[in-house]
């Protein structure tokens, strides 16, 4: 039996997500009737926002917008339509990441590794075990204030999972059998509707169960190349505070989710909502600058494209914004004390 992966991440205000599940339970509640007006109400998101590649909300905004929706008496299967709309494309280096998986065994790996990038509502896990793979769902139960919240945000993480693993393995995977840790609601018959499988409610704990063979099937986008180079990106947006907390944070994962282009410090600010003196104070404040952010990025991406990919320098200089490639050179000689032959030698 395999051991226990599992992701914690507590409910919070950090700034730091696209507002793409917000965009997907918006255009669903309006397809009821209900105005983006109504279903944003309290959650400090403006309609025009939520289309908006650079506005960054939270985890607490997106529950707020799910709890609108029970409280506007929204459709019983919206939360299972949100989740069958939350195709990886739409979760940016998370989502690219795990398509590129080499194996499904990888994706479950992942996905609860990098679950932190994926505007989490609530805790997974997963467990290996000799016949079935099975995620679970620790905090279904404990990280929401009401029942119907509770039910709508499970509603959604499952519909969303299995959603997931079509979009990754290229055909219906449908689990073997799905269970609830509460009573079965009025609206029971969605969950077997669009999960697709037998559901088991009043169970132990929420579990969404799987055959142990899916662990071994190729992806249908697996890339070897490409998952380097992404999960080493993502490694980097989770594993430091510097990804996650403050305005460092903020900044970091502005620049690092659009590879390839790097907005300067006024067009980030304005992805903050603040001018670019405030964030300059702020970022003075936890004992760093723009300038040394964007350089760390850099110097982060060139050893990545130089370790993964046979770019040129002049396609890598582009890439990070340098003039020239003479000017990348000069940087990364003083990053790492190596030249470009030196450093892609070693790699190779």
């Amino acid at each position: 039996m395999g051991g226990v992966s599992r992701s914690r991440i507590p409910l919070n205000n950090e700034r730091i997500y696209a507002p793409y599940k917000i965009a997907a339970l918006v255009e669903v509640l309006a397809e009821q009737g209900i105005a983006p007006e109504q279903s944003l109400r309290g959650s400090g998101v403006s309609p025009e926002q939520i289309h908006d590649a650079s506005a960054l909300t939270s985890v607490r905004q997106y529950a707020i917008v799910c709890q609108n929706a029970v409280s506007l008496s929204c459709a019983a299967d919206t939360a299972f339509k949100v989740g069958a709309r939350l195709h990886l494309s739409a979760y940016g280096m998370y989502g690219y990441a795990l398509l590129s998986c080499l194996s499904m065994r990888d994706f479950f790996r992942l996905g609860v590794k990098y679950h932190r990038l994926a505007t989490p509502t609530l805790d997974i896990e997963w467990m290996e075990h000799p016949t079935e793979a099975v995620w679970m769902f620790p905090d279904a139960l404990t990280s929401s204030p009401s029942r119907e919240l509770k039910e709508f945000l499970i509603e959604q993480q499952f519909s969303a999972h299995v959603t997931h693993i079509r979009d990754v393995a290229g055909r219906d995977c449908s689990p073997i059998k799905a269970c609830f840790s509460y009573q079965a609601p009025e609206h029971a018959h969605w969950y077997a509707q669009y999960l697709g499988c037998d559901c088991y409610f009043g169970q132990e704990r929420c579990e969404l169960i799987y055959d142990i063979a899916l662990l071994d099937q190729k992806p249908q986008l697996a890339h070897n190349l490409t998952a380097t180079l992404l999960q080493e990106t993502c490694e980097r947006l989770i594993g430091e505070a510097k990804a996650s907390l403050g305005a460092a944070g903020a900044v970091y994962q502005i620049l690092m989710s659009t590879p390839g282009v790097l907005p300067d410090m006024d067009a980030v600010a304005t992805a903050m909502n603040m001018t670019d003196r405030t964030l300059r104070r702020r970022l003075l404040a936890e004992n760093t600058s723009f300038a040394k952010i964007i350089d760390d990025v850099r110097s982060s991406l060139a050893l990545e494209y130089l370790k993964t990919t046979k770019m040129s320098a002049d396609d890598i200089a582009t890439l990070l914004g340098f003039n020239d490639s003479a000017a990348f050179r000069k940087a990364l000689k003083r990053w790492t004390g190596k030249g470009l032959g030196e450093l892609r030698g070693r790699h190779r």
